[in-house]
């Protein structure tokens, strides 16, 4: 499966936040993500990504592992995604670093959820806000299959549109290259 996505850095956050409270309840989480990566970088320089993931809401806390591969849609980054969850992180954390890959950059989002539809799809809007970073964004996806990526954007475009998102806002700079930039050179 694709996550078509697309990203914007908000100008009025507030008006975004009202317009997605009027077709959806949020439901708020925090996402601690650690990156992994050979000593080479191998993955990030071909702009493949190893994830381990706690998402923290309060009452439920999951773990996923998630492999993202190239982008397959260059102007909007939208890339074919594997994930899963795991039951024990230390134990894949254990595993990963056993197998070459070590902790490239570790990030915390603290985030907005909606979950709705438009367009005959179902959306996750998320409303994101990372301490290293300024400004807020929000990310809309849908999963998608390769043949229908284009018109799927496209239906993400209609609905940032309806949510009063600027195509000025839309942006594909990564967290991770912010917090990267945050921290300083290794």
């Amino acid at each position: 499966m694709i996550e078509a996505e697309l990203k914007a850095r908000l100008s009025n956050p507030a008006a975004v936040r009202a317009a997605l409270a009027a077709r959806a309840t949020p439901t708020r989480a925090i996402y601690q993500d650690i990156y992994y990566d050979t000593t080479g970088e191998d993955l990030d320089h071909t702009g493949r990504e190893l994830r381990l993931r706690t998402v923290d809401s309060g009452d439920v806390r999951i773990h996923l592992l998630t492999f993202k591969e190239p982008a397959v849609h260059e102007e909007s980054g939208s890339k074919p995604e594997h994930e899963s969850t795991v039951g024990t992180p230390q134990a894949v954390d254990h595993l990963l670093r056993a197998l070459g890959y070590h902790p490239l950059i570790e990030l915390t989002k603290n985030c907005e959820n909606y979950r709705l539809s438009h367009a005959g799809r179902d959306f996750l809007a998320t409303v994101v806000e990372v301490p290293e970073v300024e400004g807020t964004f929000l990310e809309v996806e849908t999963m998608t299959e390769v043949p229908d990526v284009d018109k799927a954007l496209a239906d993400t475009r209609d609905l940032l549109d309806q949510l009063g998102v600027t195509a000025n806002e839309l942006t594909t700079e990564l967290y991770t290259d912010a917090v990267r930039a945050a921290h300083g050179p290794r």
